[in-house]
């Protein structure tokens, strides 16, 4: 059919469910900003890079194991498509269980590194214990829904995505404003919500008639399967670590002026999210398109596709990134009036949001190279660009200049140098036939 179209049916979903997944973490700084001060709002709104740096390598696997299924459901290999559904349910059932260990014990330990302010920490101790107390649903929901959309569909984790954001909203101001709880169960509303779409999505895959059915009984690991989910899977993840390390290093230099900064970046950041939508729905909409057509041998589609997908990301990203520039004092104002955490929020966004299409542009690429089953071509992009570069500009440019803008500007001056190595790359390589020669 028309690529188009399939493309951006594809993507709606994933646009929407994104956008329920944002509400849902952007409830609980709503609430807690409106309800426990400014504090609390510090606490949850520095959580999103340590969140990220313990989550995000899982999820790159999970990711590579996406790529792994989407392939052989596009060359309708059934048998194959058994084995890797159930070998990355083994391997989230595992890391899941190991997450929750390592963050409850870890997560403290990381804040005081990351210099988070002493009238700060233990609320954030709290809420970070809290929430990984809960890591076998995050990691469990995300493997299902890695699944369900390797194979095209969208539409069921949109539902369950919207069941559990209801479930957390409510909960948060049960918890809150209702019995008036701490900020740690603000984390507790968001766990137990995730293990509601996990197990509506494991219902699901256990019920449904096609090819891609889960089976209890049937979940183990497969050596040759793991192999291919790991080699797809860890380039992605030691990605996202490598850029959580970064972007911890980053907060920390915020955390350093004080909590009324933490507290407003950490608003923008809930902000952010949403402008990121666009970006993420079309990165992960091409990854499934690039594999399942090139699992399927139809590489001229593949390659229309890719231009479409791209066009349409940096195009939605960049009309997003006006609108929250203009509307950035509403926008943080909304978490909390302060005066001063809105003006810090408001410098960020001031800098940041009009350099949205390239961060879309980077990621689309990504993307499509993930699909591509050429994981290792972002990953180095990405560690040298948003890691070694980034570091290495706060390092030396907040001790010339050091003010908290010079912070905010290491975002769009990296996205501009991974954006332009990506370009060179996507022109110069023969990404496509070059998978036709390794496929045969």
């Amino acid at each position: 059919g028309s690529i188009s179209k399939k493309i951006i049916l594809f993507a709606i979903p994933l646009f929407l469910g994104n956008l329920f997944q944002q509400l849902y973490n952007t409830a609980d700084s709503l609430i807690v900003g409106n309800y426990l001060g400014s504090n609390a709002l510090a606490a949850v709104s520095s959580s999103g890079n340590l969140i990220f740096l313990m989550v995000g390598f899982i999820n790159g696997i999970a990711m590579g194991a996406g790529v792994v299924i989407a392939r052989y459901y596009g060359a309708k290999n059934k048998d194959y498509l058994q084995r890797a559904i159930h070998t990355t349910t083994a391997f989230g059932l595992v890391a899941g269980i190991t997450l929750t260990a390592a963050g409850m014990y870890l997560a403290p330990k990381i804040l005081v590194l990351m210099g988070t302010p002493a009238d700060v920490l233990p609320e954030s101790i709290v809420y970070f214990q809290t929430y990984f107390a809960g890591s076998l649903g995050v990691v469990m929901y995300n493997i299902f829904v890695g699944i369900l959309q390797s194979v095209g569909d969208g539409r069921h984790p949109l539902i369950y995505l919207i069941i559990s954001s209801c479930v957390n909203v409510v909960l948060d101001i049960f918890f809150i404003a209702g019995l008036g709880m701490g900020v740690g169960s603000a984390a507790l509303a968001t766990a137990i919500s995730q293990f509601v779409s996990a197990i509506l999505c494991m219902v699901h895959l256990m019920r449904v008639k096609e090819d891609y059915r889960l089976e209890l009984r049937k979940i183990r690991f497969d050596r040759h399967m793991l192999r291919q989910i790991i080699q797809n899977g860890v380039p992605s993840g030691f990605q996202n670590s490598v850029i959580a390390i970064a972007n911890v290093f980053v907060q920390s230099n915020i955390n350093a002026f004080g909590k009324m900064a933490m507290a407003g970046c950490g608003a923008y950041s809930k902000v952010e999210g949403f402008g990121f939508l666009p970006i993420t729905c079309f990165s992960m909409a091409l990854t499934t398109f690039i594999s399942q057509n090139l699992g399927g041998k139809k590489y001229d589609r593949a390659k229309k596709g890719a231009r479409i997908g791209i066009l349409c990301s940096i195009s939605m990203a960049e009309v997003v990134g006006i609108i929250v520039y203009f509307a950035s004092p509403v926008l943080i104002a909304a978490f909390n009036n302060d005066p001063g955490v809105v003006e810090y929020g408001v410098r960020e966004a001031h800098v940041i949001t009009l350099f949205y299409f390239l961060l879309a542009f980077s990621h689309c690429i990504a993307g499509l190279m993930r699909g591509a089953g050429r994981a290792t071509v972002p990953m180095f992009v990405m560690l040298a660009c948003w890691c070694v570069i980034r570091v290495t500009y706060i390092t030396v440019a907040v001790k010339i200049h050091p003010v908290i803008q010079t912070v905010f500007w290491a975002y769009p001056l990296t996205w501009t140098l991974s954006s332009i190595l990506f370009l060179i790359f996507y022109l110069k390589s023969d990404w496509i036939h070059g998978f036709e020669k390794k496929r045969g």
